[in-house]
């Protein structure tokens, strides 16, 4: 039996803050200050250097491990074998960052075909030398594709720098790994289609992209023989608009049908939830536009996982994960029937508020240069600081720096479109854009709203924005009927 290893008092320290950086949220505020201690830099030092100096440090350090020959993780136990495990673990993580990105990039041009993996045989035999079992080596990767998956999607497809947009990221990436990731390696790893999530927002806010980074975000398993993942991340997310359909084929496209059960039903149809992979993920948009009927059906599938296509009695297991997402009051909804209780708790294992534009450029004028910049290389293929410049110049000249943006993120990619074909854009203000803030801090300024109306007008914002009266409640410390009735005095001024 080989020796027993011990790490030094030293090195136990340093790889403990590695296990902690970890397992931590990347977008944490705590993450930061974890790589910075493991790089040993301060709080000066250029937030895009910190990671490279941290994960250089962890290099050397576990370099030094193995040339001691003490890079096996079979030689510890305790203490010292979790805190090695996960040092070890992150260094060979990003060791192949690059490669994992470059294959998300490879995917999604394929789309539906699985990619090759070149890089897997490496990362694999780098994981089994350090003392893992083939086994928990392809476990691993597996997790490694998936976190930097998240993390690409949650990164790159929601980007700001307000600070509701940094609570939405951390939010997400919660929603995808659970608060603690060791939870979820231990318990949720092959659980989440049980956590259903609720998108809330205005039309516009981006539901559909932290959706997407959600649903392309699932633990999909790594088939060594074929050197692929067992599936396409482009193909196991499937994204349906409720609202695009009458209500006589909504059901048809969910559930699918057979032959002849209904008039005009000439063959097979495969619904979204038969078209969905056990791995992958459905985004029903929309999600406040159906019907009772619908409504009971799809609580089925959210209980049972289990379904029958219009004409048969056939019944199907659906082993996904279902988002849903909606901009209509859901309490208004729930209180007149038209949205069921029971359907609404069994959707909300976790509830996600997407913040407006308007929020956005209130928290921080800086977003919207940020999002500019990545507007405008989206629509004509590249950089560039002088368009960004041009549309930033006339977007400052008319509407103005005071528009509200009530079409929110998908208004301004057309305004943009806009501004380079006539090089203006006046705005939507023929529609109303429910500047609740504008108008209460107006009321503030000419001293004219008594208590009840600050608190209506306060009360409306944040219904305006979490959309339901508990969210409103817990942030104020009001009852709930007390936040609906401030809420309707509200809206009964308009």
């Amino acid at each position: 039996m080989a020796k027993r290893e011990q790490l030094s008092p030293e090195e136990r320290e340093f790889f403990d803050g590695v296990a902690r950086a970890a397992f931590s949220n990347p977008f944490g505020d705590e993450r930061l200050d974890l790589d910075r201690r493991i790089a040993g830099v301060s709080a000066r030092t250029p937030k895009g250097q910190v990671l490279q100096r941290a994960m250089a440090r962890v290099q050397q350090r576990v370099a030094g491990l193995e040339e001691a020959g003490r890079a096996d993780l079979r030689l510890y136990s305790g203490e010292d074998r979790q805190v090695l495990r996960s040092g070890l673990l992150f260094d060979v993580f990003h060791r192949f960052t690059h490669e994992f990105d470059r294959l998300i990039r490879q995917q999604m041009a394929d789309g539906e075909t699985t990619c090759g993996v070149p890089f897997a045989r490496d990362a694999l035999g780098m994981i089994a030398a350090r003392g893992f079992s083939r086994d928990e080596a392809r476990r691993y990767f597996a997790f490694f594709f998936q976190m930097r998956r998240a993390f690409y999607f949650i990164d790159r497809g929601l980007a700001g720098v307000s600070p509701c947009m940094g609570e939405l990221r951390r939010h997400l990436w919660n929603n995808i790994f659970t608060h603690d990731i060791r939870w979820y390696e231990s318990y949720l790893w092959n659980r989440m289609e049980d956590f259903s999530t609720l998108l809330l927002g205005e039309t516009g806010a981006g539901k559909g992209a932290a959706a997407a980074a959600i649903g392309r975000s699932g633990f999909i398993p790594f088939d060594e023989g074929r050197e692929r993942f067992a599936e396409s991340f482009a193909r196991n997310f499937i994204s349906i608009n409720l609202s695009q359909y009458p209500e006589t084929l909504i059901e048809s496209e969910l559930f699918g049908h057979k032959k002849g059960a209904f008039t005009g039903a000439i063959d097979h149809y495969k619904g979204v939830f038969a078209r969905c992979s056990r791995h992958g993920a459905i985004f029903l948009d929309e999600i406040g536009d159906v019907g009772v009927p619908v409504q009971i059906k799809l609580l089925q599938i959210l209980q049972e996982r289990t379904f029958c296509p219009l004409g048969s009695h056939e019944q199907q297991r659906f082993s996904g994960r279902v988002i849903a997402a909606t901009n209509r009051p859901l309490d208004k909804l729930r209180e007149s029937g038209e949205f069921r209780d029971d359907f609404f708790y069994r959707l909300s294992s976790d509830i996600i508020a997407v913040p407006t534009l308007r929020q956005r450029l209130q928290e921080d004028p800086g977003e919207l240069d940020v999002l500019l910049a990545l507007v405008v290389g989206r629509t004509i293929g590249e950089a560039s600081g002088e368009v960004v410049a041009m549309v930033r110049e006339v977007l400052g000249r008319e509407p103005g720096p005071g528009y509200g943006w009530p079409g929110n993120v998908r208004e301004l990619e057309q305004a943009v479109r806009r501004i380079l074909l006539t090089r203006s854009y006046r705005g939507e203000f023929g529609v109303e854009p429910g500047d609740v803030r504008g108008e209460l801090l107006a009321g503030i300024d000419a001293g004219r709203l008594d208590a009840q109306g600050v608190l209506a007008g306060y009360c409306a914002l944040l219904y305006r924005r979490y959309g339901t009266y508990e969210h409103v409640a817990k942030v104020t410390g009001l009852d709930r009927r007390t936040v609906k009735k401030y809420v309707l005095i509200k809206a009964g001024e308009r």
